[in-house]
């Protein structure tokens, strides 16, 4: 399935955030592959975030940074402007995920057919979800709800990750056992998150790094962006 192997593991992160130069650096020592889904027209803008009463650096990449900065891995859609598309009429959620996605496309030098839904709470439905396969380029799209499984999914436009970055046990915990399993049928661990909230605590990037060390360099495992795995 994955070049001969039954095992695949593959990251997704939002935003396109400075703190992602961090993250793309120890994402190349441990040899690991992720996908990248960017806002086109935030890219340069500054802001910061409130967490547990602590400001968050949320300073956008430049357009100029895009390229260089994620050579090597997979760069998504994540809609112009960070819009819920829940909320949108379905003209505006054209606009926002097929714009976004040619902005990208001609930053980057390839066409870019990923996706991630911005915002949290209900990010999706199903109507999104149709006028996206219908009227854009895009060929998959996560959503935000971790479903807790490595089995493969029938809906690519509604697509679940396994766990989220900042569940460090529950993270640590699945990887022993991903590395363990012996499948009979394909298997992906499917890891979301935003590089800005590594910053949220003293040995956050510390931790990541350790599951990242675990994850790397096996036999079994292929390691791939989200395009090289879904499609």
């Amino acid at each position: 399935m994955f070049c001969g192997k039954m095992k695949a593991l593959t990251f997704s992160y939002d935003d396109g955030i400075t703190q992602d130069f961090r993250l793309v650096e120890l994402l190349n020592k441990y040899d690991l592959k992720c996908t990248f889904n960017i806002n086109s027209e935030l890219l340069g803008c500054r802001g910061m975030l409130m967490r547990d009463g602590k400001r968050i650096s949320h300073y956008k990449i430049h357009p100029d940074d895009v390229k260089g900065l994620y050579d090597g891995h997979e760069v998504a859609v994540h809609t112009l402007t960070h819009k819920n598309l829940t909320q949108q009429e379905d003209a505006e959620v054209i606009r926002q995920v097929e714009t976004d996605r040619l902005n990208l496309s001609e930053m980057v030098g390839y066409e870019v057919v990923g996706m991630a839904y911005p915002c949290g709470g209900v990010n999706n439905d199903d109507r999104v979800a149709e006028i996206i396969k219908n009227n854009t380029g895009v060929k998959y799209s996560r959503t935000i709800t971790c479903n807790n499984s490595f089995d493969l999914q029938d809906n690519l436009y509604r697509f679940n990750p396994t766990a989220h970055h900042l569940e460090f046990d529950k993270l640590m915990q699945m990887g022993q056992d991903f590395i363990e399993m012996k499948p009979d049928k394909p298997q992906i661990f499917y890891i979301w998150g935003h590089a800005y909230e590594m910053d949220y605590g003293a040995d956050y990037w510390v931790k990541l790094e350790e599951f990242f060390q675990l994850m790397s360099h096996r036999d079994d495992i292929f390691y791939g962006t989200n395009k090289e795995i879904l499609l």
